[in-house]
């Protein structure tokens, strides 16, 4: 081992022989009774984890050997396809939260970037100096690579377990997408902890649901507000071996910004997940991807999908005003940034304790009403699910029609017709200028088409594209979001049961009807909301797919007119 290296880092020798640098926050040196000088961790505790992730890795690599068995572990709506029936399966619904076998991927975010376990984050606008404790996630922010990156701009083809998707690049968003289990509150003795509570606390915080015009809602606020994100900058840190891009958000509201990593929106999403998971969708962040990371076309691209995703979060009435989100926002400093951020990790309302803070200013629904609602909202979700897979696919087909097979398609016609002018124009004959300059055009417009026809996906099957990703991030979330319904649904159905053998009192069965039936409202709530947004965002972006599309084929229609009338004109002349 080298102490003398400088700037925060080691040179040591692993068990291997292998010399490399590591970072000294990274190594604890052990004085008595070890054979190497360096450590990663002497706990048993840490040796237990590691063995751990290599074990599960193991295991999920053996289980991606079968096709069939990848769709059903990545697909969120295997379980409505794996019954006889079609219906739920209640018990496992809900027991499976506590079984389900995690990725390895997703282990990458819940163990080695674990951010509940105190490890230092950083903020965002501090000095990233060579021993900044910004190293919390040392595989989030690589050196710069030098291998090539894939087209971004085209859509590619998703992995089997994500039929009917598209993605841009490597696609992280199993990895995004963490499982809701490894948090607390999410499995089923914290259902049971808010359900059979003797009384809730009363939290500080307050989510109203009112009953308007189309059935329960959340209070919206009188004012709005969106967050622009821009200006994306490239920075280094530890004497430029990381390298990250660093973004400005800026709320409309107070005009004031602020710079965030991507980690940083890692992190925001995480907490969101944590603490309203089991009421509101929050969607997967856009991929992230290792190679090409900076590259001009990948840094719009996700700045692009990074804005879409801010603005999904300041729409909702509940989310956009909660304490985490707007902290992320609007800090001032390190200190405050710091303070905001341990808070939002000790927060204690998360998981199924979020309903503990909603209070319906209506009657509590009767069980079999519940019930029907919550079928009606699994059996709309899963539908719309597929639907816009299935335009998702169709699409990626016809982009990839429009950018290749088509514009090929009118090049070979537009350069036959040139050809044609050119043997016309070695006939010797007087009379025939106009015929062959006429056909000449015609090759060269056909070239302009071929044009127009390739640059005529990114002006509007891009945006239909886009939109749809969206949502089928969303529509991704409502198997954990029905099945903690569903499981709540169970525990009053078994709750004579309970009675009967004296486990519970009838005022516990009582107070779990009513906690259901609170639930049952912020369901009805949040796909009111989801409606809503549904019904504005596709109004908007067929009808601009729609107005593209007529103005392409209307510049189609003029250069082909133009055409004809001069052809015409050619005609006339012969014909005098």
């Amino acid at each position: 081992m080298k102490s003398d290296v400088g700037g925060g880092w080691l040179e040591g020798r692993n068990s291997q022989g292998e010399r490399g640098l590591v970072p000294t926050d990274y190594v604890e040196i052990i004085t008595e009774g070890a054979k190497d000088g360096i450590s990663c961790g002497n706990s048993l505790a840490d040796q237990a984890f590691f063995d751990s992730l290599s074990s599960n890795t193991a295991q999920t690599n053996s289980a991606a050997k079968s096709s069939n068995q990848a769709s059903l572990a990545n697909d969120p709506w295997s379980s409505w396809n794996v019954g006889k029936s079609g219906n739920w399966d209640n018990g496992n619904a809900v027991d499976s939260w506590a079984t389900k076998p995690e990725s390895a991927a997703g282990q990458r975010n819940n163990a080695s970037n674990n951010w509940d376990a105190g490890a230092a984050f950083g903020h965002p606008q501090a000095y990233q100096g060579p021993a900044a404790a910004d190293d919390d996630d040392w595989d989030d922010d690589w050196d710069d690579p030098k291998s090539t990156s894939p087209s971004y701009l085209g859509y590619k083809e998703t992995e089997a377990s994500e039929p009917g998707g598209v993605q841009r690049g490597n696609s992280r968003a199993a990895a995004m997408k963490l499982p809701l289990n490894k948090f607390p509150g999410f499995a089923k003795p914290g259902m049971e902890q808010y359900l059979l509570a003797k009384q809730l606390a009363k939290p500080k915080e307050k989510i109203p649901i009112i009953v308007g015009d189309y059935g329960p809602m959340w209070v919206y606020p009188t004012s709005t507000f969106d967050c622009v994100v821009a200006d994306p900058k490239k920075g280094s840190k530890m004497y430029g071996l990381k390298s990250y891009i660093e973004y400005q958000l800026t709320c409309t509201n107070t005009n004031r910004s602020v710079n965030h990593r991507y980690k940083h929106f890692d992190w925001l999403y995480e907490r969101l997940l944590v603490k309203f998971g089991l009421a509101i969708p929050i969607p997967s962040l856009p991929d992230k991807q290792v190679t090409g990371r900076f590259e001009e076309e990948f840094i719009k691209m996700r700045m692009e999908r990074l804005q879409a995703w801010m603005t999904r979060m300041c729409r909702h009435p509940v989310v956009s005003e909660s304490d985490v989100f707007q902290q992320f926002l609007n800090f001032r400093d390190e200190k405050e940034w710091k303070t905001g951020k341990r808070k939002a990790e000790k927060d204690e309302t998360v998981g199924v304790m979020i309903f503990s803070t909603m209070e319906p200013e209506a009657p509590d629904l009767d069980m079999v009403e519940i019930e029907q609602k919550c079928d009606a909202v699994g059996r709309f979700t899963k539908a719309m699910d597929d639907g816009v897979k299935e335009l998702l696919t169709v699409g990626q087909e016809h982009w990839k029609r429009c950018t290749g097979p088509l514009p090929k398609e009118y090049q070979k016609i537009g350069k036959a017709l040139q050809s044609l002018a050119l043997v016309f124009s070695t006939s010797g004959y007087q009379g025939e200028s106009d015929l062959n300059g006429a056909i000449t055009e015609a090759g060269k417009t056909y070239e302009e088409i071929a044009s127009l026809v390739a640059d005529q996906p990114k002006k509007d099957l891009h945006f239909l594209m886009e939109t749809n990703h969206e949502y089928k991030g969303f529509l991704g979330c409502f198997p954990d979001i029905i099945a903690a319904h569903k499981g709540a649904i169970e525990r009053v159905k078994e709750s004579d049961k309970l009675v009967a053998t004296s486990k519970i009192t009838p005022q516990d069965k009582q107070n779990m009807a009513k906690r259901v039936s609170t639930m049952a409202y912020a369901l009805q709530a949040e796909m009111n909301h989801f409606h809503s947004n549904r019904i504005y965002d596709y109004n908007s972006v067929i009808r601009l797919y729609l107005e593209q599309q007529a103005q392409f084929y209307e510049t189609v229609r003029d250069r082909a007119s133009a055409l004809f009338a001069r052809h015409l004109l050619c005609c006339y002349f012969y014909r005098k």
